[in-house]
């Protein structure tokens, strides 16, 4: 790749998506676009950038800057806060509509399994509607499968749970049938207009909102909170959220609406 090539991947990252990428590493760039150009037919990941520069082909574009999007995850990360978020939410379940919950950015599917696999766990399943969604179509066809390596179940999961959750396989574990099925995937560009999806009662969005740019991040942060009820929590990985969001004093990352009083 030269010079031309990574500004126009870092400007092509930045308009569709709101995404940082740093023009100036290019063994990164070139990492994560060489399987894109292979899966392409081009030669190199020079051809595969002059294409995008050539042609108006809006699929090829989205596979350059879906490659760019964060791809890191893993079970149970920061498991603490996520059963305290979760056991919040059970708290609810007692009030008869149906709880929604939407992890946001969900890349492989961890995450979300993860929260599936606490709801299990509380015996409120049944009851919640489980979204989850992400930038990247490929990422989502591995989460809808649910089949991980040894190394991944390593990442964040207990011997208890991955007897109780998984079944083995040569290749590796495979989630449940009753867990795969909690779960409506579904692609999502967080720039976009979030109304279409209603409103929630958690929103887990720790992965994605590090890779963007300021004002993407904030045009996020300002998605997410409209799409909260009005009693609804949104996790969050850092501290800069902005102006919309008040922190949760006993729940460190789960912030709710500006206006909205925390519950005690």
């Amino acid at each position: 790749m030269n010079a031309r090539d990574r500004d126009l991947v870092a400007d092509l990252c930045a308009r569709l998506a709101g995404l940082r990428v740093e023009a100036d590493k290019t063994y990164l760039l070139e990492n994560r676009l060489a399987p894109v150009a292979r899966r392409e037919g081009y030669g190199s990941v020079h051809d595969l950038v002059a294409a995008v520069r050539d042609r108006d082909d809006k699929r090829l574009a989205w596979a350059v800057v879906e490659a760019m999007s964060p791809a890191e995850t893993a079970f149970f990360r920061d498991e603490a806060a996520l059963e305290a978020a979760v056991g919040d939410l059970c708290l609810k379940s007692g009030e008869g509509s149906v709880l929604r919950v939407w992890v946001a950015g969900c890349g492989t599917g961890q995450e979300a399994y993860s929260i599936a696999m606490l709801l299990h766990e509380r015996a409120a399943l049944v009851g919640v509607e489980l979204f989850a969604t992400d930038l990247s179509e490929r990422r989502l066809e591995v989460a809808q499968v649910g089949h991980y390596s040894q190394f991944e179940v390593q990442r964040g999961l207990s011997a208890r749970r991955l007897v109780r959750h998984f079944e083995s396989h040569e290749t590796g574990f495979g989630l449940s049938p009753h867990l795969r099925r909690s779960i409506r995937w579904g692609r999502a560009n967080l720039l976009d207009d979030l109304a279409r999806l209603g409103k929630f009662d958690l929103i887990v969005c720790r992965r994605p909102l590090s890779r963007l740019l300021a004002a993407a991040r904030e045009r996020v942060i300002i998605g997410l909170a409209g799409a909260l009820k009005a009693d609804g929590r949104l996790m969050l990985d850092g501290d800069q959220v902005g102006a919309h969001l008040v922190a949760q004093a006993d729940r460190p990352g789960v912030y709710v609406a500006r206006g909205i009083r925390a519950a005690a």
